[in-house]
């Protein structure tokens, strides 16, 4: 399956908030996504709840776009096209998974022109 395939018909969602990607000492409640590997955590959150007391690194400036379409995880090589489709705009990613969908994070800079680019290949675009 191509990649305009699976995205043509489908919609994503961009979030009003704006994220920032931190390294952190502790988990935190109400994050977009924590990972907690051996190593570190990791924590993306709206930069409006980010307690400055917990932050190791950060990475700010981020918008998150939903993939409001159901990407099988029998998809192969689904982020690597992706990757290149934004590659082609000079758009960096960093796709973080849910159990039934993606989400996109762009920076903020970026943002429209990842969206032009979903829109190319066939995606509606809903702002939350």
């Amino acid at each position: 399956m191509g990649l305009e395939t699976h995205f043509k018909g489908g919609k994503v969602s961009v979030w009003k908030e704006t994220f920032a990607i931190l390294k952190a000492k502790k988990p935190v409640q109400g994050a977009l996504a924590l990972i907690q590997d051996k190593k570190e955590i990791t924590v993306i959150i709206d930069k409006t709840k980010i307690s400055p007391e917990n932050i190791l690194e950060i990475k700010e400036g981020w918008k998150a776009i939903t993939l409001e379409i159901s990407s099988p995880f029998e998809l192969v090589g689904f982020l690597g096209m992706l990757g290149s489709a934004m590659a082609e705009e000079g758009v960096s990613v960093c796709v973080v998974p849910s159990y039934s969908t993606d989400h996109v994070l762009v920076r903020e800079t970026d943002l429209e022109k990842a969206l032009r680019k979903f829109k190319k290949l066939g995606c509606g675009i809903r702002y939350d």
